[in-house]
């Protein structure tokens, strides 16, 4: 997860359309699918132009925009449906909070679409924007990833209730599968983080301090993205807008209840992973005592040896024990006595 340079926009009047992301080079690509009850059909456009006939069609008009690093393509979009300023300055700030403006011939929503990476072990996440109109349906993404293709085979396959429905339902079924997005996500942060506690109770090392972290930054983000998801879909819910129909609303009452769990689901590891931080110091500090308790136990044998040593190795001339013949060996026995006798005595206050 990169940190977009947001203070480029400071001084610039509102509505000033200037990208924020990460720097991209592939082409733009736009296709469309229309489709009612007895169609469907798609295709791929070269510009937004060829877009505006769709916009009030007797069929629903799906329009999906792919790159939106190109700011004269999302001014050209702005132009020809009629969109505000601050919409397309949001559009192209990949850093925006996820939000929804509600006008009076469509709505606009800003979410944020995670991703698993098998591969490094880290979550990736784009932009999505969603301009919904009375029949059609605009989807801005930042890269062209075929995340919405099982909502395509529902349409071109005729399956389920969307092509007998309006552009709400449309929607409805782009938005569910964002959200759906973050259950997979959770699920392989929940195996990470197992993993990660076994670890941690058999043998705590170093390196798991920096994976606890990181997995605490991507829960930290997970639960900024998917908060304002949940005040956007209770919005559409309230049927504020127009252009939400009320056999919709129970639908979207369905995704309002997955966005609530995944939020449940996002508390509950934060947790877990705070008691992994905790168990993890616990178990360093356990282990560091008992290399004290060790060293303790040793020095303190060796007070007593050394007290013995010091005062014959103090070179007095009158020390009748130094010309005994069996002085030597006699020290020595008193040295191993002592520090048998101090054993014993340690073992059987349980401090060994």
């Amino acid at each position: 997860m990169s940190i977009t340079k947001t203070s480029e926009t400071i001084g610039l009047s509102p509505g000033e359309i200037v990208y924020l992301g990460d720097n991209r080079a592939e082409p733009v690509k736009i296709s469309v699918v229309q489709y009612s009850p007895d169609m469907f059909e798609e295709t791929e456009v070269s510009d937004v132009a060829a877009c505006v006939p769709f916009k009030e069609t007797d069929v629903i008009s799906w329009i999906n925009i792919s790159g939106v690093h190109n700011v004269g393509l999302i001014k050209d979009l702005g132009e020809h449906f009629k969109l505000h300023p601050l919409i397309l300055e949001d559009i192209v700030n990949t850093e925006q909070r996820p939000k929804m403006d509600d006008f009076e011939d469509y709505v606009f929503l800003v979410m944020k679409m995670v991703y698993p990476d098998m591969e490094t072990h880290t979550i990736e996440y784009e932009q999505i924007s969603f301009i919904i109109g009375a029949r059609y349906v605009i989807c801005l993404q930042e890269v062209a990833k075929d995340i919405f293709d099982p909502v395509r085979e529902r349409i071109k396959k005729d399956k389920g209730r969307i092509r007998n429905s309006g552009s709400d339902y449309l929607a409805y079924a782009l938005i569910d599968m964002v959200v759906d997005h973050y259950f997979r996500v959770l699920e392989a942060i929940g195996e990470e983080i197992e993993v990660i506690q076994n670890d941690v109770l058999e043998k705590p090392e170093p390196h798991f301090l920096k994976i606890i972290h990181s997995l605490k930054k991507e829960i930290l983000f997970l639960r900024k993205s998917i908060w304002p998801m949940r005040e956007i879909i209770n919005t559409l819910i309230r049927g504020e807008s127009s252009l939400i129909k009320e056999e919709t609303v129970i639908f979207l009452r369905d995704v309002y209840d997955h966005t609530i769990q995944v939020i449940d689901t996002i508390e509950t590891y934060r947790d877990i992973l705070s008691g992994t931080l905790d168990i993890y110091l616990s178990n360093v500090s356990n282990k560091m005592n008992e290399v004290m308790k060790v060293l303790t136990i040793i020095a303190t044998i060796f007070i007593p040896m050394t007290f013995i040593t010091g005062i014959y190795g103090m070179n007095f001339k009158y020390m009748p024990e130094l010309s005994w013949r069996g002085s030597y060996p006699l020290l020595w026995l008193v040295l191993v006595a002592l520090s048998v006798v101090m054993l014993i005595w340690f073992k059987r206050k349980k401090w060994l």
